[in-house]
């Protein structure tokens, strides 16, 4: 039984913040039908594949974060997959689009026109601006990508070497933080509904999210008048906090505070430093002469025996690749590597879990992602939609 199993959700989302959303639902037991366009999501051919792209439907981008979804490709600008679109909302509890304000209502299926046919019904959106219903933008029907919402919302300008360019974060936390958000704001209006009986419209956006994530940023500026700019690893305010070369890689430290730091200097055999620079205030100021003084310390010794050294004594952690992960007893244990299998492939594939853990409703991963129009049979079926229908 998952925390949502009496949930049901209209996707109608593509490529990466929608569905990431949407699968944080269904991974909570949410009964998520993935609405497509006739051929599919646009993203299903997008690489990597297992073994051979001629026979696999979807690659990897289109597995992890549509997995435990149903599908059925509709054509809304048809007149029967509009009534048939119409017929399914009735059922609903959510609907989720990504699209650029005002598409939905170009088909005549904006929220108000939805309401209609289901009052309660929680209508979401994210887009790269908002919508003009909870906010109206200039910026309105832009279009907008996680690398657009980095740069805007000033994710790229505080990260990266100092003397460096600004820097895209790796991941796509334009699209994923947003993503989160917004599952949030639904599972709030679901909240709200139970107690009111009440549906709402729900709007998440991008460059919001992104000042939101920046929130640092915004506070200095107002303290100090001065917009935060690059640091590498550091940390502005606090120090060490930060990344050291090791003999075979790099190693993060983070002792910053006065326990930690003695700690660091006894490891280090170097009493003279953590009675110097005692109070955190001196080690702010001289941060750059004691890095050097870290640096040197770490970096003729393997990162594995400088995390060892600190063990139980000061923060610290060997910086992972992706193989070192797979390799690591954690994300196994915290089954945050999941098997899923591959159509078109003579094997399985790995993606990542769902990092929410409860004692009695754990979410769970669902099966693969769907073919498009796998479920198209059984959805227009309502007998058959859902056992509690």
């Amino acid at each position: 039984m998952g925390a949502l199993d009496d949930i049901r959700v209209l996707d109608l989302t593509q490529v990466l913040a929608g569905p990431y959303c949407t699968m944080l639902l269904a991974d909570m037991g949410a009964d998520v039908v993935k609405i497509e366009r006739p051929g599919g999501d646009l993203i299903r051919p997008n690489p990597p594949f297992a073994e051979d792209p001629e026979a696999e439907p979807y690659g990897g981008y289109f597995q992890s974060v549509n997995r435990g979804k149903r599908s059925i490709a509709l054509d809304l600008g048809d007149e029967g997959d509009r009534e048939d679109f119409l017929s399914l909302v009735e059922q609903a509890d959510v609907v989720v689009e990504n699209y650029r304000a005002g598409t939905m209502e170009s088909f005549d299926l904006g929220y108000e026109t939805l309401t209609e046919h289901n009052p309660e019904l929680i209508y979401s959106s994210i887009r790269g601006f908002g919508d003009p219903r909870t906010g109206e933008s200039p910026r309105q029907g832009q279009p907008s990508f996680d690398l657009i919402a980095q740069a805007l919302g000033g994710v790229m300008d505080i990260t990266g070497p100092e003397d460096g360019p600004p820097t895209k974060v790796g991941p796509g936390v334009g699209d994923i933080f947003t993503a989160a958000l917004n599952c949030s704001g639904i599972l709030a209006a679901v909240h709200h509904r139970e107690r009111t009986g009440e549906g709402q419209f729900v709007d998440t956006s991008m460059y919001d999210a992104m000042i939101s994530l920046c929130e640092r940023s915004i506070y200095q500026y107002s303290y100090t008048g001065e917009a935060p700019s690059r640091r590498g690893n550091a940390h502005p305010t606090l120090f060490p906090y930060n990344a050291f070369e090791a003999a075979d890689g790099h190693v993060v430290i983070a002792a910053f505070n006065d326990r930690h730091w003695r700690n660091l200097c006894e490891s280090m055999s170097r009493p003279d430093l953590a009675a110097e620079y005692d109070a955190a205030a001196d080690r702010l100021r001289n941060r750059d002469q004691l890095r050097d003084e870290i640096a040197d310390w770490t970096r003729d010794r393997p990162a594995d025996a400088i995390v060892g050294e600190l063990e139980g004594s000061v923060p610290s952690a060997p910086v992972q690749d992706t193989a070192d992960i797979f390799a690591d007893d954690h994300p196994r244990a915290r089954e945050m590597l999941v098997e899923v299998d591959q159509p078109g492939a003579d094997r399985g594939v790995t993606i990542a879990g769902s990092p929410i853990k409860m004692s009695e409703t754990n979410p769970q991963p669902g099966e693969r992602a769907p073919l498009v129009d796998e479920h198209r049979e059984e959805l227009l079926d309502p007998p058959q939609a859902r056992s509690d229908d």
